[in-house]
């Protein structure tokens, strides 16, 4: 089988924390002849694995380089501080950068928010994954901050997350390689843009127009009145109408003769 001849498929990369589902159930309810294949792929590894090849798009978090890699910012992330349930932070529902200064704060090597100075007290040695941070945090030995979906992702039932306010924010954007903007990367695209399948800037082919003068529901011409035929029987029926209620209001008065009072004799 030559190339040319093989299958179509689509291949998408995500990074931890986000959850493609709904945009691979709707390729596969439009595209169900192109399989897609999920390629799960650590955040910082993202843009090299689309631009080697690995994946024809992708869900990264930003920033990309723009100068070989397209990107369409899809949504930004709430940041939180993940903490052990028994932390003191955990009675209040939001918390502020500043009230990390005496806390140990854990920065992953693999952190996604790109702090230019990471709040608290540094801890002796950065945790290689954001995974063997949050099994620090479970030990007590500090806290995280990290995009909500990570949270989630590495939820664990003794601890538990705040709102952290003043902190950077992560942005989730859909990437793909600028001279690779395949077919199927333009249909991807309109999917998670949100567009119908009958879209003006979708793929499917659009209904051929009507000719002119066709009836779209039989395809047929549309048939002209014949002299004498419908207009005219029409017309008739009105002016037979109009006589048969000129008549009607006639027997009606003939009628209302008959029934009135006698008139007195002199």
């Amino acid at each position: 089988m030559t190339g040319s001849e093989a299958t179509p498929s689509f291949r998408l990369a995500y990074v931890p924390g986000v959850t493609p589902t709904k945009w691979v159930r709707i390729w596969n309810e439009r595209l169900p002849d192109v399989p897609l294949a999920l390629v799960a792929v650590p955040a910082a590894e993202a843009s090299d694995l689309l631009l080697g090849g690995g994946a024809d798009a992708g869900f990264v978090r930003l920033p990309v380089d723009v100068t070989d890699l397209s990107a369409i910012p899809l949504y930004t992330e709430a940041t939180v501080v993940v903490i052990p349930k028994d932390h003191v932070v955990a009675a209040v529902d939001e918390i502020s950068v500043e009230d990390l200064a005496d806390e140990i704060v854990l920065h992953p090597l693999d952190d996604t928010l790109g702090w230019d100075t990471p709040p608290g007290l540094p801890a002796i040695e950065r945790p290689a994954t954001t995974a063997d941070a949050v099994e620090l945090v479970a030990a007590g030995v500090g806290v995280l901050a990290v995009p909500q979906s990570l949270a989630r992702l590495h939820h664990r039932k003794d601890l538990t997350y705040r709102p952290l306010s003043g902190a950077p924010e992560s942005r989730i954007a859909l990437s793909w390689p600028q001279d690779r903007t395949t077919d199927l990367v333009e249909d991807f695209i309109g999917i998670v843009r949100g567009r119908t399948v009958n879209s003006s800037r979708g793929r499917v082919t659009p209904p051929a127009a009507q000719p002119k003068g066709k009836s779209p529901q039989t395809g047929g011409a549309r048939r002209k009145p014949a002299a004498g035929g419908a207009a005219g029987k029409g017309a008739r029926s009105g002016s037979g109408g109009a006589k048969g209620a000129k008549g009607s209001r006639g027997a009606k008065g003939a009628a209302g003769a008959k029934r009135g009072k006698p008139r007195r004799r002199p």
